[in-house]
């Protein structure tokens, strides 16, 4: 899988989420602090990562910040990007399998090295959801992205 992955701050956390995704044999692009020479403020990394999962140039991303919660916004704002804060393994799993979230938000204070792989195995090992409740929601988000288009 192709996964884009941006921290505003080379933290060790960062490090460790871009050689595990490898690890795990994603095809993994860098952004912000982590890619020499690139933008590293959260609200810029965050969006390149997240524009590459709305061009389809990734599948999925993973956007760091202190908190996540910067990360996040900025992910959000790119129309097609359903971005998550997730601290822990099972609100991973509720955002992949409810709200289909292809954007995974984390916060490198958080986070340490075996809750990112509790929260790494359960976004991969959940699928989106087929209840017919669950898939209107996920596509009324999309509508509201499509209202903000045409602004």
């Amino acid at each position: 899988m192709r996964i884009s992955v941006s921290s505003d701050m080379d933290e060790p956390v960062a490090r460790l989420l871009v050689a595990e995704l490898r690890r795990r044999g994603h095809d993994v692009r860098e952004h912000g602090a982590l890619r020499p020479g690139a933008d590293a403020r959260w609200a810029a990394c965050s969006e390149a990562a997240a524009r590459d999962v709305a061009e389809a140039a990734a599948d999925q991303a993973v956007v760091c910040c202190w908190t996540g919660t910067g990360a996040s916004i900025a992910a959000n704002k790119v129309p097609g990007v359903r971005a998550a804060l997730c601290t822990d393994a099972a609100t991973a799993e509720g955002a992949r399998r409810w709200n289909d979230a292809n954007v995974l938000a984390l916060s490198l204070r958080l986070i340490s090295e075996p809750v990112l792989k509790e929260i790494l195995d359960a976004w991969f090992a959940a699928e989106p959801s087929q209840d017919a409740e669950d898939r209107q929601n996920v596509a009324r988000v999309g509508r509201l992205d499509a209202t903000r288009k045409g602004s």
